[in-house]
């Protein structure tokens, strides 16, 4: 493996025509438009089994219908497309659970013409460094327990979250049995791949959802380390893999966060690769917004990968004691802003997206339920609605429901 830990080298060069990117001697010319019948519009779904955290109780389960009431709706809206969220540690806490519910996933896609990309996905590190966190298993910090205590804090910037990154990136977190965490990742991917790449469902993989960049020295690290699960991916499946944008997305911070400095985080292997981000506001609300969008399409420009919005909804954060939190008393969509954020996606050329979020479980804000789970049924929201309604105007040959 410490062949793909070695910095590779990058260049980048740009004309008026198109921009190029250029990798170990490949060179992929800039994403061009897809036709609109090829795009792919849809939700993040959230499961039951795939959504456990390791360190905490079981969290309550869906209606036995969840999943085929789910795409059985999605199909109605004329929708194409799931981005369907797991996490690595709700396999380890009950593996034949986590793959049964993958595989009812990919069947019931199947069954509903649904194309799925499954998601690795993490969020605040683990529930080994914060109640609320969700991602890595536990086997990754036991073994070093005093360098990452438990309940210490798993968001980016934090003390012990930033060292196990750090080491993370470096290839130095091992299990207690010695094992690397990239190639034991690598392993479960491999199980996750072996069981559902035969389904016609089954459109690709997303590596792992919004790294931690704790330092400007990470960039070229990530690069490595997507070009590695790539290129083992690779030796099971020829569907598309995508790596995703870091957090923070720190605008002007010392992790000197550039377009240029994302496309190094681009796999050496460019053969049907995507790159996802979030956007969780109009493109052009506000200077903010249009920034972080401007430096995402020319991240495209420089590596030639295709966009995949992975999460969208419209967001509004207020400072709380000097630190921005999401405002649910301010964030919301309605009709005009669904459609607007829509037509910008078709606009700018976005290969594909899914609203955040289909979840049977509350949110605290009110526009992430696209359903409610009450009295063992599942009901769509106004936003459901919304969403389906902007479909049909702006992406009218996605799914027919007929």
């Amino acid at each position: 493996m410490s062949s793909f830990r070695q910095n590779m080298p990058i260049l980048f060069g740009l004309s008026l025509v198109m921009s190029l990117f250029m990798t170990n001697g490949i060179i992929a010319a800039s994403a061009q438009p897809s036709a609109a019948d090829d795009t792919l519009v849809g939700v993040a779904m959230k499961g039951a089994y795939v959504d456990q955290k390791q360190n905490r109780p079981d969290t309550a389960l869906p209606p036995a219908t969840y999943f085929d009431e789910s795409f059985k709706l999605l199909k109605e809206a004329g929708l194409n497309h799931a981005r369907f969220l797991f996490y690595w540690e709700a396999y380890e806490k009950n593996p034949q659970a986590f793959m049964n519910e993958i595989e009812q996933v990919a069947n019931i896609a199947d069954k509903y013409g649904i194309k799925v990309i499954y998601d690795n996905h993490q969020w605040h590190t683990s529930s080994w460094l914060e109640k609320r966190g969700t991602g890595f298993p536990s086997a990754l910090f036991e073994n070093n327990s005093q360098l990452y205590p438990m309940n210490s804090g798993g968001k980016e910037g934090e003390p012990v979250a930033k060292l196990w990154w750090s080491n993370f990136w470096d290839g130095s977190v091992k299990d207690s049995q010695g094992k690397d965490a990239w190639t034991l990742l690598a392993d479960f991917w491999k199980k996750v791949v072996t069981k559902v790449d035969g389904h016609p469902s089954t459109f690709g993989y997303e590596i792992l959802s919004e790294p931690h960049v704790e330092s400007s020295d990470q960039w070229e690290k990530i690069g490595n380390f997507n070009s590695f699960i790539t290129d083992e991916l690779r030796t099971l499946s020829n569907k598309t893999i995508v790596y995703s944008m870091n957090v923070p997305v720190d605008l002007g911070g010392p992790i000197e966060l550039t377009s240029e400095n994302l496309a190094k985080m681009a796999p050496s292997n460019k053969d049907n690769v995507w790159f996802k981000i979030s956007v969780y506001g109009i493109p052009d609300r506000d200077k903010y917004q249009k920034e972080r969008w401007d430096m995402f399409l020319q991240t495209r420009e420089l590596t030639g990968d295709p966009l995949y919005i992975g999460e969208w909804n419209n967001v509004v954060r207020t400072a709380v004691n000097g630190v921005f939190q999401l405002d649910p008393a301010k964030s919301g969509l309605d009709q005009q802003t669904t459609d607007t954020m829509l037509e910008t996606f078709k606009n700018s050329n976005i290969t594909a997206s899914s609203f955040w979020k289909w979840d049977y479980q509350d949110a605290d804000t009110a526009s992430f339920n696209l359903i409610l789970h009450q009295n063992a049924t599942l009901t769509p929201t106004e936003y459901y609605t919304y969403l389906k309604n902007a479909a049909a105007k702006i992406f009218p040959n996605l799914n027919p429901a007929n």
